[in-house]
């Protein structure tokens, strides 16, 4: 272990020793960026939420300190610090609107046991319970949720539930292109905004960096506030925070209606793309008191960008009576700067409520540790475990990585797949066909530890026979896939796999 160190800080010197400068200068900038590297391995062992991590950073800064001392600095922080300090400054205000919406959906909504009870899944159903903990609020009866499945269903449903509001809309999006697709949202925005519809967007800056000025100015003119959601606000050192991404996808019509799901705006989305197509992905329209937690994210987020809070209604309604209007949901917001790791413990409570069956969609396989061991004990306890991934990638080091996580978590009980027709993109866990977790999460270390997600939680037995069956159709537009076969034939992509999985920390 210290020879290749020891090489690695020799060629870091001798690439100093390059440049044009004279050798005490050189050695003076050697000397000061070793320091750097030493002083930012204390705060990667500080702060770093993972063991493995702490040591990767550790490692590479000391043996590498040319390359990852800007990497720590762009990359490294675990910790959304000044979203934290903006939630201060705002948690009085925000508090009390949250705390006057809890009080009513707790008072007139909230989800009993009683239901759970005549299903006979007590059990599952108090662990279940545990989202509402990581949520900070409670789960909701008397709400309507319609599943979108692709792109041409949900975009239908975006711009018709645009089309619809009277008051106001809440738009977020991760990324949104100047194409088609997102020229489509534009001019549906610009629409409402016309017709006296007070609209707030919010796009990330990374995820939507190609967004042309023009596009954004052409919304401004109409009157819709467009704002992307950066690092850099009030704080200098977020403007080093380029990791964190707000990933959470959202439309709040007038409080009352909210669509959350996997897809954003753009082409792709709606399977034009030139080679990852069809596009196979879930999204979800939620009407009833529940939309008040995914409202209550956004307030959040704009809050961070702004430093203003929006006038908004915070009377949850039930959704009108009828076939699919009972069922008990929670919003799940979850992001880097929570106390918990709560996206991580959120896959953990779904994993550990399967009694009989666990079923997950996600684009991504690049679990931590917990999660795999927890998905192990499943299967060991005596559940059916089927994970579906594309074998169409966007990412080949991604996928490497998640092949090399599958031949770890690989045991009888534990069922890989491939979904052949298409890039599958989808974010989706079923557990006992009775409780489902759809929303913008993937299975992997930046879901849980770098992004700010949104995973709606469903508890209903009408529903998530619905989400079943779409499920069952996905597995027969799959086939079974054994890492460990695949491994051994192709030896390369192994250890390219096995690299990429340490670095999975830092991904």
């Amino acid at each position: 272990m210290v020879e290749p160190l020891t090489a690695l800080a020799a060629q870091g010197w001798a690439a100093l020793q390059a440049l044009a400068i004279s050798p005490k200068t050189a050695l003076a900038l050697y000397l000061l960026l070793q320091l750097l590297a030493v002083a930012l391995v204390v705060d990667a062992i500080a702060r770093a939420r993972t063991t493995q991590g702490a040591i990767a950073w550790a490692v590479a800064l000391i043996a590498m300190p040319l390359v990852a001392v800007p990497l720590y600095l762009l990359f490294g922080q675990r910790r959304f610090y000044g979203y934290v300090d903006a939630r201060r400054r705002g948690d009085l205000q925000i508090q009390a609107i949250a705390t006057a919406a809890i009080a009513q959906l707790s008072r007139e909504y909230r989800a009993s046991s009683s239901a759970a009870a005549e299903l006979g899944d007590t059990a599952p159903r108090q662990r279940w319970q545990t989202l509402e903990q990581l949520a900070s609020i409670p789960a909701t009866r008397a709400n309507h949720i319609e599943l979108l499945i692709d792109g041409e269903a949900t975009f239908n449903a975006i711009m018709a539930a645009i089309e619809s509001a009277n008051s106001y809309l809440l738009v977020q999006f991760y990324i949104i292109r100047n194409d088609r697709t997102g020229r489509r949202l534009q001019q549906a925005l610009i629409a409402a905004a016309q017709r006296g519809v007070a609209v707030q967007l919010l796009y990330d800056g990374i995820g939507s960096w190609g967004l042309s000025r023009r596009f954004t100015a052409a919304l401004r003119r109409a009157g819709v506030k467009a704002q992307p959601f950066t690092t850099s606000r009030f704080n200098w050192r977020g403007r080093f925070q380029v990791n964190f991404r707000n990933h959470r996808k959202i439309v709040v019509v007038d409080g009352h209606t909210a669509l959350v799901g996997g897809l954003n705006i753009g082409d792709e989305y709606a399977g034009h793309h030139r080679r990852l197509t069809p596009w196979r992905d879930t999204h979800l329209k939620l009407t009833g008191p529940a939309v008040l937690g995914v409202q209550l994210s956004f307030i959040e987020d704009w809050y961070w960008v702004t430093d203003r809070l929006l006038p908004l209604h915070w009377q949850g309604a039930p959704a009108a009576a009828g076939e699919g209007a009972g069922a008990e949901v929670l919003a799940i917001p979850t992001g880097p700067a929570d106390e918990l790791e709560s996206c991580q413990l959120m896959f953990l409570t779904a994993i550990n409520s399967a009694e009989r069956e666990l079923l997950i969609a996600t684009p991504y396989f690049v679990p931590d540790e917990p999660v795999i061991k927890a998905l192990r004990l499943a299967a060991l306890r005596g559940v059916r475990v089927q994970i579906i991934t594309p074998q169409l990638t966007d990412s080949h080091w991604v996928q490497l990585s998640s092949i090399a996580h599958m031949e770890e978590c690989a045991m009888p009980g534990i069922t890989f797949y491939q979904y052949t027709a298409g890039f599958m993109h989808q974010k989706v866990l079923l557990a006992d066909r009775q409780r489902v977790l759809i929303g913008t999460a993937n299975l992997d270390n930046r879901s849980f530890r770098l992004n700010f997600e949104l995973t709606l939680a469903v508890h209903d037995p009408a529903f998530s026979a619905q989400v079943n069956a779409m499920l069952q159709q996905d597995l027969g537009n799959s086939q079974p896939f054994n890492p460990q076969a695949y491994n051994q034939r192709h030896w390369v992509r192994r250890a390219l796999g096995r690299i990429f999985r340490l670095l999975a920390p830092l991904q």
